[in-house]
């Protein structure tokens, strides 16, 4: 089953007072990068929320940002009384504030370094966050998966059309490439009689089976079909595989493949009928690159 890269998913939290939300969006890439958003008191986190996604992820560049917003009593900030009294001290000893020309602002003073601080017990809450998020990420990303899940399956119908009509050109070409040297033969053949009947001249039957060979081989593309029909069955093992593993790449190197051997057979066949199937070929092909380029 193949997965497509883009995908949403979200969860959230209310514990403790603590409202924690998780939201995750993916995209198209070539390989796994993440994006993580955090609030401040949250960053340490980060490092192993990332780890978290690799687990669960494989390509695409993924965004997760998280929030949190504290409701209950321990949100508040604890006041260093220490700290301000040592500063209201050194104030006091000013001669600008002796003289009454300045006044002491108390929301300055809660601002200076060290006065406000995070209350004892904020381990304790980040140890609770910690287990809420890990429990959050894997929550959006199950929802994100079945996401990818779902466009991959309407991918995988349209890859499954692609690669139909592709082999069934195919068989069409393969029929068509031994009357090409037949019909090639008879031209041949006419126009040396011809020659001979005008010209008076005998032609040897060695050098009509010559050059018909000669033809043959130029003009034979057996190896290049058989190499297209294996790379074929190949992308149909890969869209038949159970297992929801990245096939993303590997789908992506064997169209390159199929559009290589398309484009030899394009060049060394001069039949009409076969030029026209063979163009219906790469621009099928053209189709499977772009569309596999959102596969995980």
């Amino acid at each position: 089953m193949i997965r497509s890269m883009t995908g949403f998913g979200e969860a959230s939290r209310h514990i403790n007072g603590v409202h924690y939300a998780v939201e995750l969006r993916s995209l198209n890439n070539k390989y796994f990068k993440a994006s993580i958003r955090l609030p401040e008191r949250l960053q340490v986190f980060e490092a192993e929320l990332e780890s978290a996604l690799r687990r669960r992820i494989s390509r695409g560049s993924v965004t997760l940002t998280a929030s949190f917003a504290d409701t209950s009593a321990s949100a508040a900030l604890e006041i260093n009384h220490k700290a301000l009294d040592r500063y209201i001290d050194q104030l006091k000893h000013s001669s600008a504030v002796d003289k009454g020309e300045v006044a002491i602002d108390l929301a300055a003073l809660l601002a200076l370094p060290g006065v406000l601080q995070q209350p004892a017990g904020d381990e304790d809450q980040l140890h609770e966050a910690r287990a809420v998020l890990l429990e959050l990420v894997s929550t959006a990303c199950d929802h994100l998966i079945s996401m990818r899940l779902r466009e991959g399956s309407l991918l995988m119908e349209e890859l499954h059309d692609h690669r139909d009509l592709i082999a069934d050109r195919l068989g069409k070409i393969k029929d068509q490439a031994p009357r090409v040297i037949a019909e090639y033969e008879n031209r041949l053949k006419q126009r040396m009689q011809e020659m001979i009947r005008e010209a008076q001249l005998k032609v040897e039957p060695v050098e009509l089976i010559r050059e018909i060979a000669t033809y043959a081989e130029k003009t034979d593309i057996a190896e290049e079909v058989s190499r297209l029909g294996g790379h074929i069955e190949q992308f149909s093992d890969l869209l038949a595989e159970p297992e929801e593993k990245p096939v993303g790449r590997t789908m992506d190197f064997l169209a390159q493949e199929m559009l290589r051997e398309a484009n030899t057979i394009a060049s060394k066949s001069p039949d009409s009928l076969i030029s026209r199937m063979i163009v219906e070929v790469k621009g099928t092909i053209d189709r499977i690159k772009e569309q596999v380029q959102n596969v995980e």
